[in-house]
């Protein structure tokens, strides 16, 4: 890694951060060995980040961000039905949940701690997209009728769950693909009005 000079110091640590965050874990994660990775002096991040719990928090919510980025992105590229609407969620948040398992459980772990307001603020936009969504499915007759929250946790916690077994090496990553469909299809079924 190449010394920093000039530019946005604070994205050049978080992208540091992030890096490290995948490689290590969040427990290895050092003020000052991004300082040292960025070539400035170690006193040089407090500026951005008072302490190491500013910059994790920093990081989930740039994690909560990209989250919501990627399943608009994923809606968006869908189109206007339901039912492609919401295979291309849940392939956006596995993909994003395999892929960057440290920072999703930095995300998760953050937002539960006391004066973590922006990490839930971050949070809801994000799973406030499958809210919504889950509300199209029951306007549409697709879903049935209720609490569309409740709905979603069911959803989020069959996606979380295949997410996890992945990530727990019980599940070979491989198999992501045909789970997705399996998953949204036994979803729905389970989810049809009487």
């Amino acid at each position: 890694m190449s010394a920093y000079h000039h530019g946005n110091l604070r994205a050049a640590l978080l992208a540091a951060a992030e890096r490290s965050l995948r490689q290590h874990g969040a427990e290895q994660l050092s003020l000052r060995e991004l300082a040292r990775e960025a070539g400035v002096s170690h006193a040089a991040p407090r500026r951005h980040f008072p302490d190491r719990q500013a910059l994790l928090d920093a990081l989930a919510e740039a994690g909560f961000a990209r989250l919501d980025a990627e399943l608009r992105a994923a809606l968006a590229a869908a189109g206007p039905e339901f039912e492609p609407r919401l295979h291309g969620v849940a392939t956006a948040y596995l993909r994003f949940a395999t892929e960057d398992a440290a920072l999703l459980e930095l995300m998760f772990a953050g937002k539960h701690r006391e004066g973590a307001d922006r990490l839930v603020a971050a949070a809801a936009a994000a799973f406030g997209l499958l809210d919504d969504l889950i509300v199209q499915g029951q306007k549409q007759g697709v879903l049935a009728p209720g609490d569309p929250q409740q709905v979603g946790i069911v959803l989020f916690a069959t996606l979380h769950g295949i997410a996890t077994l992945i990530n727990g090496n019980l599940v070979p990553p491989h198999l992501v693909d045909g789970l997705v469909p399996a998953a949204v299809d036994q979803f729905i079924r389970g989810s049809r009005p009487d």
